[in-house]
């Protein structure tokens, strides 16, 4: 896990500020769920033989020994709260959407640590329709956009059904079969609980094993067919860039049909590759059978915000500042101390940003915090100033020093600034 520190901040901003643009124009609601969770929320919805629910999940105990878990996704609290609080008398299709720490016991990796954030999009409700994947990306491809990143590209698959899933697994299993000692051990493990995730490893030797696999394309039925072909429709209507991965999966039991991620085949000034996902997701209309013994039609995606400022560092995307301020104000005595108080409301009232130092007494330490702050100009108020009703001005660059009224001083400093 990690700290924040306030010279990372302006990146999280640049994040907050587009999402916010985002989900407003794409009427996204927001819904905060809390981070501690029931711990069969999760094995329930996720599958008892995921990796997340056998290695990665921080559970907690309370006095009474009622097990909790901190969240791990967002989705599985996203569909307890919709059913918890009859969010289906809304609108449906709801769009919502949300941000907020994960966590998982895992090793930490690029972009990924114990604690990480998420950026997630959700349309649960209403008709299976194919559409609904293209307004789940889009938004996800225009906010990646909106950050400067480059050389997007989705890349997408379909995983069938309950009807024509278990043919593929079957065919998996047996191309794996005579292969499965040349495996990893996690694989070894995935082909007896969860052989689609034998696709998704990364061990080289993993991955050349996988390169002749079969397809899941060849074996979905029609109706699973013709709901892909239409997905792949409405993203070249919307001319968004996509890949057919016939080997995309993802690691959680209650997706179906259509899976996607989002990568940036952006190359580093010393030639690396970004070759982490920087989003993902899919349709998962078995998650409310799990829960509640009822499909839901329901489809989403997250971004991870680590990998994402990693991979706008990586890029050299300029990101502006927090708006600094230009002046700063330093007094001398107890009443001018006072009165700065209210000197810099009245700043704050005319949107001006000034920064000051008033624990400090010593006028050359506070010269030296002006110095610090890269001011433009410093306000110097005194005991004299104050029974004058003035202050004095100084040009931090040349030394000229300037006395003003001090009912005029916001007037002034709009017009020096």
């Amino acid at each position: 896990m990690h700290d924040i520190l306030p010279q990372d901040q302006p990146w999280w901003d640049k994040v907050r500020k587009e999402t916010r643009e985002v989900v407003d124009f794409y009427n996204y609601l927001r819904i905060d769920t809390p981070i501690l969770e029931p711990v069969n929320l999760f094995e329930r919805s996720l599958g008892a033989g995921t990796e997340i629910v056998e290695k990665q999940m921080f559970v907690l105990k309370d006095r009474s020994g009622d097990g909790f878990i901190m969240r791990p996704e967002g989705t599985a609290s996203v569909a307890r709260a919709y059913l918890q609080h009859g969010l289906s008398h809304l609108g449906q299709p709801l769009k919502l959407y949300y941000e907020g720490p994960m966590f998982r016991y895992e090793r930490p990796q690029a972009g990924r640590q114990r604690e990480f954030h998420q950026i997630g999009f959700e349309i649960l409700g209403g008709e299976s329709d194919a559409i609904h994947e293209t307004q789940v990306i889009l938004p996800i491809f225009r906010l990646l956009e909106g950050l400067k990143l480059k050389q997007l590209t989705i890349r997408v698959n379909t995983i069938g059904c309950k009807n024509c899933r278990p043919t593929y697994v079957q065919k998996l299993k047996a191309y794996y079969r005579s292969r499965l000692k040349n495996t990893c051990k996690d694989c070894q493990r995935r082909y007896q609980f969860n052989p689609l995730r034998l696709l998704d490893c990364k061990e080289l030797e993993c991955q050349e094993i996988k390169k002749s696999a079969p397809s899941i394309l060849d074996s979905i039925c029609s109706t699973c067919h013709r709901h892909f072909k239409e997905v792949l429709e409405y993203l070249e209507e919307v001319k968004l860039p996509y890949q057919l991965d016939p080997y995309l999966v993802r690691g959680l039991d209650y997706y179906n049909r259509t899976v996607f991620e989002i990568f940036s085949d952006f190359h580093t000034p010393d030639g690396q590759k970004l070759d982490f996902a920087l989003a993902g997701g899919g349709r998962y209309d078995y998650l409310f059978d799990v829960l509640v013994g009822k499909p839901l039609p329901a489809i989403g995606g997250t971004i991870g915000v680590e990998r994402v400022i990693e991979a706008m560092k990586a890029a050299n995307i300029n990101v502006l500042p927090r708006s600094r301020a230009k002046v700063f104000l330093m007094h001398m005595g107890v009443q001018a101390k006072k009165r700065s108080l209210v000197l810099l409301e009245e700043f704050r009232e005319a949107n001006i940003l000034v920064a000051e130092s008033l624990g400090k007494d010593s006028l050359n330490a506070q010269m030296r915090s002006a110095d610090k702050a890269g001011v433009a100009l410093a306000l110097i108020f005194g005991q004299k100033e104050v029974f004058e009703d003035s202050i004095i001005i100084r040009d931090m660059k040349t030394g000229a020093q300037e006395t003003v009224p001090l009912k005029k001083i916001v007037n002034e400093i709009k017009k020096r600034i």
